[in-house]
């Protein structure tokens, strides 16, 4: 496992007007009953903040004409694949991931979220909630990263 790369990825949190962020609850099996914020792979010569905007589409229907990017993370966070399921995701191609996060506040209404703008789908439902409250969410392999962007971003909401 060591000897593989990460997975280049970027990701988005999306602030509401009244300070929450959205998260989404995962479609898949293997991570059913957990939550996360937008994010995804970058796709060969496309930049983070482009993949970002994309994935956040794709997955919420969230265009960038309802989107201000507020700030970009001051670093890329890294997380590791469990031993359980290295191998299998991504066809065994990368220990894990290195993700590019963006802070961006929504601009439009809940009316204008679509989780079923991209076929396949990834959320089957989505909510606001406090900043704080994402660690807890996330399936936990990936719970210290998402501790370390509400450190970051927490204070700019």
């Amino acid at each position: 496992m060591n000897d593989l790369p990460y997975r280049p990825c970027a990701g988005f949190m999306l602030v509401n007007a009244s300070g929450q962020v959205f998260v989404g609850e995962r479609i898949d099996q293997r991570a059913h009953g957990f939550w996360q914020m937008p994010q995804g792979g970058i796709d060969p010569g496309e930049d983070p903040k482009t993949a970002a905007l994309r994935e956040l589409e794709e997955e919420t229907g969230v265009g960038p004409d309802k989107v201000e990017i507020i700030v970009p993370a001051s670093k890329t966070f890294k997380y590791d694949l469990p031993p359980e399921l290295s191998g299998r995701i991504w066809k065994g191609k990368y220990r894990g991931q290195e993700q590019h996060w963006y802070l961006g506040r929504f601009l439009g209404e809940d009316a204008d979220i679509d989780l079923a703008a991209h076929d396949p789908a990834e959320f089957q439902a989505f909510r606001w909630v406090d900043v704080h409250t994402l660690p807890e969410l996330i399936i936990p392999f990936k719970r210290a990263v998402y501790e370390e962007l509400v450190a970051e971003f927490a204070p700019l909401i």
